[in-house]
């Protein structure tokens, strides 16, 4: 059977699309099935940081994103007294990704805006109204049933991606189960229009009560979000009455100033699964994993998913590396998700006691840590890759490769382009790297080598050697590796 795609993507999310935006840009032919008719209307995703940010950029959509993104300087999480237990600050600073720490989003403009950027790439479409059946692989591709408006249609593809959420049908068509990482509580989460914003707090709040805990966060411009954890013996029907959500809203005095916009009862819950491929179907976002939302960290892990499955499939497919490139996604992901997990679950473990003995027995603790300085004060920093297709051993090797902005503003990534680097310290006072020269010969010196080469999603492959590098990249990889950089 002729193939109808390369890739065929199961779900256009904001996973789903980023990839296969990255995927027809390197000339892949992509199809995204998603089965809702248009954009869910209402918020869900409240944050992006600045290494989403920097993958957004990369799919075209970035600026268009910030320009309905906010910010908050500080994160603070306070017991019922307010008094600050800890206080992550400084996400409202460029980060290593060349963007903004922290972005409070609103998800329907953010997905918006990477259709915007699909719809101008030929390689790929994106079809609404359109669910994934039945599919069977083979030894060349994977046949799949699809459900359209237009009746059912069979689609012969190379590859399937299921980046169909949570609930992923994909994921329970190929028996894959999760390790449950034991983290699961009901939480109401309320979504508000702001029509006075200078009654709402600037800064994103965790309010540690163990009678409710709380949280209330920034979201895109002109919205707010209340999240409240509820308690045992509440149903979900109870707790999204009107009344009680005007009681629960009582204490921060925002009637007037606020409109409800949605209000939902989430299971918060930490699961990856244990297979992320099989053959010639992967996983990405929610489909293969779920945090809790209290370090933020949701829709940023289904983008570095994206990130790091984009470029290994367009090299099977297109330049001819091997299969097994593949197997390096899972290895290289899994590591970063469990620790961004870990975070989340420390973070909501800390917010949701609910047990007074145990609240005066965290805030005691918190108390000595911020006394002896041993609280992290700053958004943490996640590992770096340590298995995978890296050059082990070698300084730097697996870490996030910062984007360099220039003193006009120009980014280094929009200066060099797609694809992997092989940046040279001999090549610095070249017209490409000239702008970013001081930049990268600091790293080049921090680490004390004479050239890194940097993966299409921004790790760093390895240093050292340029001849060096070269060999093992074509070793690791199968590429040909990098040219000199103009």
């Amino acid at each position: 059977m002729a193939f109808d795609c390369d890739v065929l993507i199961a779900g256009g999310g904001p996973t789903g699309v980023v990839l296969a935006i990255l995927l027809a840009q390197r000339g892949v032919r992509v199809i995204v099935a998603e089965k809702a008719g248009d954009i869910y209307p209402l918020p869900r995703a409240a944050h992006i940081d600045h290494e989403g940010m920097r993958i957004l950029q990369e799919a075209g959509a970035a600026e268009a994103v910030m320009a309905t993104c906010r910010r908050a300087a500080r994160y603070e999480f306070r017991n019922a007294r307010g008094e600050v237990l800890l206080c992550l600050e400084g996400s409202d600073r460029t980060g290593p990704g060349g963007w903004p720490g922290a972005n409070m989003i609103h998800q329907p403009s953010v997905e918006r805006a990477l259709r915007s950027s699909l719809a101008t790439c030929p390689e790929a479409a994106l079809h609404g109204g359109w669910e994934l059946g039945a599919f069977a692989e083979d030894a060349e591709g994977v046949t799949a049933e699809i459900a359209t408006p237009d009746g059912l249609r069979t689609i012969r593809t190379r590859w399937l991606i299921g980046a169909d959420g949570a609930r992923s049908p994909v994921r329970k068509a190929m028996g894959i189960a999760f390790d449950d990482l034991d983290f699961e509580e009901p939480w109401l989460v309320v979504d508000v229009l702001v029509d006075d914003p200078s009654r709402l707090p600037t800064a994103n709040l965790q309010i540690c009560d163990p009678k409710r805990p709380t949280t209330c966060v920034l979201m895109g411009e002109g919205r707010h979000r209340w999240e409240f954890m509820i308690l045992p013996g509440e149903t979900p029907e109870q707790v999204s009455e009107d009344a009680f959500i005007a009681g629960l809203m009582k204490p921060w005095n925002v009637e007037g100033a606020v409109r409800i916009e949605r209000k939902a009862v989430y299971t918060f819950r930490a699961r990856i699964a244990r297979v992320w491929r099989k053959g010639r179907v992967c996983l990405a976002g929610d489909a293969a994993h779920q945090t809790p939302p209290f370090a933020g960290q949701g829709m940023c892990s289904g983008l570095r998913d994206a990130a790091n499955l984009a470029w290994k499939l367009a090299a099977v497919i297109k330049d001819g590396a091997p299969e097994s490139l593949l197997d390096s996604y899972q290895p290289e992901r899994e590591p970063n998700l469990r620790a961004t997990i870990a975070m989340a679950i420390m973070m909501g473990r800390m917010v949701c006691t609910t047990s007074r003995w145990g609240a005066f027995l965290r805030d005691t603790k918190m108390r000595i840590g911020r006394a002896l300085g041993k609280l992290p004060t700053t958004p943490p920093d996640y590992p770096p890759i340590s298995a995978g297709a890296i050059l082990a051993d070698s300084p730097g090797a697996g870490r996030y490769f910062p984007q360099s902005i220039a003193r006009d503003g120009a980014k280094l990534d929009d200066r060099l382009g797609p694809g992997a680097w092989l940046i040279s310290r001999s090549e610095l006072a070249g017209e490409a790297l000239a702008p970013f020269a001081e930049k990268l010969g600091n790293w080049l010196d921090r680490h004390r080598t004479d050239a890194v080469l940097v993966r299409p999603d921004r790790h760093v492959f390895g240093a050292g050697d340029p001849e060096t590098l070269r060999a093992a990249w074509k070793a690791a990889t199968g590429l040909e590796p990098p040219p000199p950089l103009a």
